[in-house]
């Protein structure tokens, strides 16, 4: 009985997880253990220890009287999370560089989907695959440590990016630009050029769309 709620407990989580960092549960929302229960359709249990997880993720806060919500990020938090993402992802592309300068066709073709994504203002999918292009260049550095420390700025980085999307303050071809500056580097087999533009890029992200254009000329 023990072994099925803690496997319904992680199944709980991961729903909840894919919530939040898609937007579907917004930063503030409350998260009412009950309903989700229902919502689940399992017993309060699993989702009180899900809940407890996600909380020690940094996803969700616990106050008296206020329940359960998704956590609000400041500005703050944001370039402070960025800054680090920047300095982390630097690291990645030298190490994956030589990697990349042998098959860039992964990022490419994740590349091909982001851009396409931007011309249809397809902003769900353009979440989720600038995610996957960042996460593939810390994932092909072999660094597992890396690995797991880039994954923990996760929540930041997918509030910021959805909160500018769905507002307009991003400019989704600005990206696809800067990625494909990051590509062009990784085929030239040039990871220090790479990680310099990945730093820029991170700061960037939390940047003025005015400055953006600044920072990345044509």
């Amino acid at each position: 009985m023990k072994m099925k709620r803690e496997c319904m407990s992680d199944r709980v989580k991961q729903v909840l997880i894919e919530r939040i960092l898609n937007g579907t549960y917004e930063p503030g929302k409350r998260l009412v253990e009950l309903q989700i229960a229902k919502d689940m359709e399992t017993s309060q249990a699993p989702v009180r220890e899900a809940l407890r997880e996600l909380e020690a993720m940094r996803l969700v806060d616990s106050q008296p009287y206020r329940g359960t919500r998704v956590r609000e990020v400041s500005l703050h938090e944001m370039q402070e999370s960025y800054q680090v993402r920047g300095e982390l992802e630097a690291l990645a592309a030298r190490l994956s560089a030589p990697k990349f300068h042998n098959n860039p066709q992964p990022l490419q073709t994740v590349q091909v989907v982001f851009r396409d994504a931007a011309l249809a203002k397809d902003l769900k999918v353009l979440a989720r695959q600038n995610a996957t292009f960042h996460r593939l260049i810390v994932e092909t550095s072999g660094n597992s440590v890396l690995l797991h420390t880039w994954d923990s700025l996760n929540f930041e980085a997918w509030t910021r990016i959805n909160l500018e999307l769905s507002q307009n303050k991003i400019d989704p071809l600005c990206f696809v630009k800067e990625h494909q500056q990051i590509i062009n580097a990784f085929v030239q087999g040039d990871g220090n050029t790479a990680a310099e533009l990945l730093r820029q890029h991170a700061q960037t992200t939390v940047l003025t769309p005015e400055t953006q254009e600044a920072a990345f000329p044509l």
